[in-house]
């Protein structure tokens, strides 16, 4: 039996390798997205080739939207989710990020259901809702309490106790998915890695936050795509899963790498006066000093991150360099 799926936020980064990955596998798509200025313009693949049975675009903010189509599962990857654009303005993110949502379940609730059953609600959420652990030797589990530090976390943590309420009260089905910070092809140039790309590109420093100490997580796109997957195939429904590679340095670290790889085509090797492509005087307020989570869960159910970071960000230094949006 052929399986539908529903796929908001399809043209962010997360969003269109999912999106291209369930059409690999014979998926039939519905893609929504209100195409926002992160909205990814390389998806002619998707609209252009032979799919045409198998992939149907729907332009619409998913706050206001009214129908969705009969579905086995609605994917929620539609969000706000720079942290510093949500320090400075967090209006946008109240309504995408909660108001959005509730009005996803409302329409399952009240107008998806009468004339089909009800699909699984499959929230794209973030390892951010817990906020930082500083002791280097402690990690997150799903038990964890909710502690966000900043508009866009506080935003994403109040989306997943929405969705909770909604299965108590009228007999949702959700998985909760928390990936940790996510790296790969066609991010949008305001996160760390394609930002550092297209700043030495133009032989400009990279502004680092904090000089580079916060520490972060890196899971590529690719991995957390199979996560998702095995969690839809495999994980029991009405419950939060981690996503993570547990693989972890500091951003110096992170750009450190990535500055040799742009210059040098290596990581272990550093380019002479490293510091003098970097901006360290930035200090972002409620800067988060260490985020980490486990997943013992979801490895239980088979997935285990294949993607090394080391190798990895030669080949993305290198895609930047060729397929750049300016």
């Amino acid at each position: 039996m052929k399986k539908i799926a529903v796929v908001t936020g399809y043209r962010g980064f997360l969003g269109v390798n999912f999106t291209q990955r369930l059409l690999d596998l014979g998926w039939q798509v519905y893609g929504i997205d209100k195409k926002t200025y992160v909205a990814n313009e390389t998806l002619s693949f998707l609209l252009n080739a032979n799919i045409g049975n198998f992939f149907r675009e729907i332009e619409e903010d998913i706050c206001d939207i009214k129908w969705l189509p009969e579905c086995d599962v609605i994917f929620n990857f539609a969000a706000e989710s720079d942290v510093d654009v949500g320090n400075h303005n967090s209006k946008q993110f109240v309504k995408s990020n909660i108001e959005g949502v509730r009005n996803l379940l409302d329409i399952i609730n009240n107008r998806l259901v009468i004339r089909a059953d009800k699909p699984l609600f499959f929230q794209i959420s973030t390892d951010e809702v817990y906020g930082d652990i500083k002791d280097k030797n402690l990690s997150y589990d799903e038990s964890a309490e909710l502690n966000p530090s900043n508009p866009y976390s506080v935003t994403k943590a109040s989306a997943d106790l929405l969705i909770k309420s909604w299965a108590r009260t009228y007999g949702l089905e959700y998985i909760i998915a928390r990936p940790s910070n996510n790296y790969g092809p066609f991010q949008y140039p305001e996160k760390l890695i394609p930002l550092s790309c297209k700043r030495l590109a133009r032989g400009k420093k990279i502004k680092l936050h904090n000089k580079g100490t916060p520490v972060r997580t890196w899971t590529h796109v690719d991995d957390t795509v199979e996560g998702i997957l095995t969690l839809f195939e495999k994980a029991e429904r009405n419950k939060i899963y981690n996503i993570s590679s547990e693989y972890e340095q500091t951003n110096y670290e992170t750009v450190r790498k990535l500055i040799n790889a742009h210059f040098l085509g290596i990581v272990k090797r550093d380019v002479p006066n490293l510091e003098e492509h970097l901006d360290l005087s930035f200090e972002r307020p409620g800067q988060d000093i260490r985020y980490a989570i486990s997943c013992e869960p979801l490895k239980k159910l088979g997935w285990t991150p294949k993607k090394e970071f080391d190798k990895e960000i030669l080949k993305l230094v290198k895609h930047f360099k060729e397929y750049w949006r300016w």
